[in-house]
């Protein structure tokens, strides 16, 4: 975006903005310089000197563009004085020359004395002075510009380089319970169910490197990451795990950071599975609301007293992360929340901007209907009126 305004800019070419700036400027003074001469009734002879006048001033100010350049980047005092002391220095001999125009080729024999002279310079002090001005203005709003537009670039890449390093906290958090279970299922000898783990969780890995470089996944691709992770969570927990995917069509290229609802559901597993002796449902919802991308996983485990022991613990590293992560991503413009499923359970949810590679583009979105994408059949729909009134 910022390539695309600089090449539109009409400071894009700054040797080319220079000639078009300079150029005109003194054109413009020739051609007021000359008008004023005519109105005052001083004849075509005053047109000869105005021409070397403002040839002379064209001349110095490229002088003065060249020290300029020189001095412009040093400390403020060397540039303020040295400055000063150029710009005298052309004053006094654009004054000169001035005087000279004016008494070889208007009104010979003329010799200003006393207040014609200081008149004579202070007026070219002021037009020399004024392109001075202009010149700085102009150079240290585009070196302004172009540190605001380095510092954005370098914020961007820091925020993404948090994003990528918040995403890969979760591959270790995520790897040590999987392998855990691999060794006990091989100790177990019950080989075949461990090959099919490890065959899932190289899925999964696959999925988190090759992953969008921005960090970010469209729903659709988040929904199938999920159902490797459960498909190898599946593997230990058998029939005690049941789980559903009721997603809007409208929503599958919806944006948003990718493995960010894998500490969700790990947690449902952990907190809301493996206590149970029957298991638990988790339901995972997502579906647009005006402008908003609405996702709640919700579970019928213990409830939130189960997360809040675990936060008061001090080991509940998944939703931190993903707390992180939004405000990395989304800053004040999004919502994280945990409540209480009826008629048991948790209900985590996330509201964050509806986006997609068009909306990201400056596009706009489509309409909306129902449709559901199941990773396992037959499991009930837990939580529905929470989830409708959340």
């Amino acid at each position: 975006m910022f390539d695309t305004l600089r090449n539109q800019s009409f400071f894009h070419d700054k040797n080319r903005a220079f000639w078009i700036l300079q150029g005109g400027g003194w054109g413009a003074y020739l051609l007021l310089r000359a008008l004023s001469g005519l109105a005052n009734r001083m004849g075509l002879s005053f047109i000869l000197p105005a021409i070397i006048v403002t040839a002379t001033g064209f001349s110095l100010t490229l002088l003065m563009a060249a020290a300029y350049r020189r001095i412009i980047r040093m400390k403020p005092v060397y540039v303020w004085t040295l400055t000063l002391i150029i710009l005298a220095s052309a004053s006094a001999l654009f004054s000169v020359l001035e005087v000279w125009a004016h008494a070889t080729f208007f009104q010979p024999g003329w010799k200003p004395q006393g207040i014609e002279f200081l008149g004579a310079i202070l007026l070219d002090f002021s037009v020399l002075g004024a392109w001075s001005g202009l010149y700085y203005g102009i150079n240290y709003y585009l070196m302004l510009a172009e540190q605001s537009e380095r510092m954005i670039k370098v914020a961007a890449q820091a925020n993404s380089a948090q994003l990528e390093m918040l995403r890969y906290q979760l591959n270790p958090h995520f790897l040590f319970n999987t392998l855990n279970s691999i060794s006990t299922l091989v100790l177990l000898k019950q080989t075949e169910r461990a090959n099919a783990m490890l065959s899932r969780l190289a899925s999964f890995l696959r999925y988190s490197l090759v992953g969008e470089r921005e960090g970010l996944a469209t729903v659709a691709q988040e929904a199938e990451a999920l159902k490797l992770y459960l498909d190898i969570e599946r593997t230990r927990f058998e029939d005690r795990l049941r789980t559903r995917f009721d997603i809007a069509p409208d929503v599958l290229e919806a944006r948003l950071p990718s493995l960010l609802l894998q500490p969700i559901v790990e947690n449902a597993i952990k907190y809301a599975v493996t206590p149970s002796e029957d298991g638990a449902d988790i339901l995972v919802d997502a579906r647009r609301m005006a402008e908003r991308l609405v996702i709640t996983v919700a579970d019928t485990g213990p409830g939130l007293c189960a997360i809040q022991a675990a936060q008061s613990g001090g080991t509940n590293v998944g939703l931190a992360n993903i707390r992180e992560r939004l405000a990395q991503a989304y800053g004040d413009d999004h919502r994280f929340e945990l409540a209480e499923n009826s008629p048991q359970g948790l209900i985590v949810l996330i509201d964050i901007p509806y986006q997609t590679m068009e909306t990201i583009a400056a596009a706009g979105g489509n309409g909306r209907s129902d449709v559901r994408v199941e990773a396992s059949a037959g499991a009930p729909n837990p939580g529905s009126q929470s989830i409708a009134a959340l």
